[in-house]
């Protein structure tokens, strides 16, 4: 997604737009799939302090900012070099030294927080409704294949056996190491135990969002590998969101596995976090886990106060995670955004911000 920051064209009213923070939407000129338009708010009225993320002082120095979809990336990348657009939120690594070395054109880290990867089974349907089965999978898998073939710059990644992000204060590496390496010989014993019959797993892979593209084809790949039957189904992002809504069997119209990526202001506890939830087909998030020592456990991490506590508590949540496969987190990885040198006060998190920063 690119953004481009101009000024608001004479016949737009502002009085006509949606919405009561800083900026407001242009329903008007919403082109979906394409552009939407979000126009300052003449009547917000900024509280007073530094602005911090999503936090403080949100002051509006542009008239407009633009969302404007450029599917093809080496496309986007010389329309920022060109001065077409002003910011590019999440270039493709490879494309990251034409940046670089762009004299107009800023490359930076703003989420250093960071994102963590997913790897997500549906528990409602076999094989993956057998917990060996769940386990023979997280064998099969490793971090490193993951971070290096959607990543590939060691700058960028970073293997870490903790769920709750690398750093935070709940991190540990307690239950993981199953995540840490590929083992086949274990995977293939897992699924043996398990009685596999060697239906094949369906893996959806997103393929129009670049962090996500190549996440399905190394699953299939490692899977393969482990023993078992895949079945890789291509579709854009859309359409996997859709479909991994839908309980139905694989065969008509469901899925096995898919992943994706959170950022990491979205998983740092186990409340936040979707993938601990374990709540079953009425409750649960997308994969739909259940399991009633899970949920006990982040109940009690939700009133406890005590942030010892509290810590030991998702220690023990991790290590239940890891046992019942609610999910498994492929690693950590930051990726620069990149913007015009016209810009200034820009300011960093874990979602493009477009208060508070100023164009020449």
């Amino acid at each position: 997604m690119l953004k481009r920051v101009a000024d608001t064209p004479k016949n737009t009213r502002v009085s006509e737009c949606v919405g009561s923070g800083p900026f407001v939407f242009d329903a008007a000129n919403w082109k979906p799939g394409d552009k939407a338009v979000f126009r300052k708010n003449s009547a917000y009225r900024p509280r007073a302090g530094k602005p911090s993320w999503g936090a403080g002082g949100k002051v509006v120095n542009v008239d407009t900012v633009e969302w404007i979809s450029i599917k093809d990336h080496n496309t986007a990348v010389n329309a920022l070099i060109s001065g077409e657009v002003d910011y590019i939120e999440s270039p493709p690594v490879d494309l990251l030294p034409l940046l670089e070395a762009a004299d107009n054109v800023k490359v930076e880290v703003l989420n250093k927080l960071g994102n963590q990867l997913m790897f997500r089974l549906n528990h409602l349907h076999p094989p993956f409704n057998n917990v060996k089965a769940r386990r023979a999978a997280l064998a099969a898998i490793d971090q490193i294949g993951f971070l290096k073939a959607v990543i590939g710059d060691p700058r960028y990644y970073k293997e870490f056996p903790a769920m709750f992000m690398c750093g935070s204060s709940l991190a540990t590496d307690k239950g993981a190491d199953i995540i840490m390496k590929s083992d086949y010989a274990l995977s293939k014993k897992l699924l043996k135990e398990a009685g596999y019959d060697g239906t094949p797993i369906v893996v959806m892979q997103s393929t129009d969002v670049d962090v996500l593209n190549n996440l399905g084809p190394t699953a299939a790949q490692h899977l393969r590998r482990g023993g078992f039957k895949v079945d890789l189904q291509a579709m854009d992002w859309q359409t996997l969101v859709a479909r991994r809504a839908k309980k139905d069997k694989p065969a008509d119209g469901g899925w096995n596995v898919f992943m994706t990526s959170w950022t990491g202001a979205d998983i740092l506890n186990p409340i936040l976090a979707a993938g601990f939830n374990a709540g079953g087909a009425e409750k649960g998030w997308f994969g739909w886990p259940y399991d009633a020592k899970m949920e006990a456990l982040r109940d009690q991490f939700a009133k406890e106060t005590d942030p010892a506590k509290q810590k030991a508590i998702a220690e023990a949540i991790q290590v239940r995670a890891m046992e019942v496969v609610t999910h498994g987190h492929g690693g950590q990885w930051t990726k620069p955004a990149a913007w015009s040198t016209d810009f200034s006060n820009v300011i960093g998190g874990p979602f493009p911000i477009f208060w508070n920063l100023t164009k020449k």
